[in-house]
């Protein structure tokens, strides 16, 4: 597959909520609960921090949106944990395991590096295997676990706290 990263665009919002809200109402990949409008992504996009990073995975030649990633500052009331980053990933249910996921994740961890990052850190539902597997192929460690850190549609979930050093 060839694919194209790029930075993600305000056009870019009803692609993206076309491979998120899926994996929302899938309830088994995400602790996201509610669909997102593309109204809602493109402000998000728009006001999205200076010094995040966010891709999107656009396959060739159909020009089509299959992945994105987005990664943005741990915190922002110090400056303490500037060096920080906090990240998702999601790849279309249709393509997955074809490289989309290497592809964001060369190209953020390079992005990221740039803006000043050292560490990025995020949370995987402990029932999402793949995305664990993904993660950790790609330098993240296991480094907790928050229980019952999530309850939707009435079911405690925990999380996966990870992390990888740039």
């Amino acid at each position: 597959m060839k694919l194209l990263v790029r930075e993600a665009q305000p056009n870019d919002a009803v692609a993206i909520v076309g491979i998120l809200n899926p994996i929302i109402e899938a309830g088994l990949y995400t602790a996201f609960d509610t669909p997102l409008t593309a109204d809602a992504e493109r402000e998000y996009i728009l006001n999205f921090p200076h010094r995040g990073v966010f891709h999107v995975a656009v396959r060739f030649p159909e020009q089509t949106i299959v992945g994105f990633q987005s990664m943005e500052p741990f915190a922002s009331f110090t400056h303490a944990f500037d060096h920080v980053g906090i990240i998702g990933t999601y790849v279309d249910l249709l393509y997955r395991r074809q490289g989309i996921g290497k592809s964001l994740f060369e190209a953020t961890f390079e992005s990221a590096r740039s803006k000043g990052y050292e560490k990025i850190l995020t949370y995987v539902r402990a029932d999402n295997a793949p995305a664990l597997a993904s993660y950790l192929q790609h330098g993240f460690r296991i480094i907790g676990t928050a229980q019952r850190q999530a309850k939707i549609k009435g079911t405690y979930i925990d999380e996966i706290i990870i992390e990888r050093f740039l």
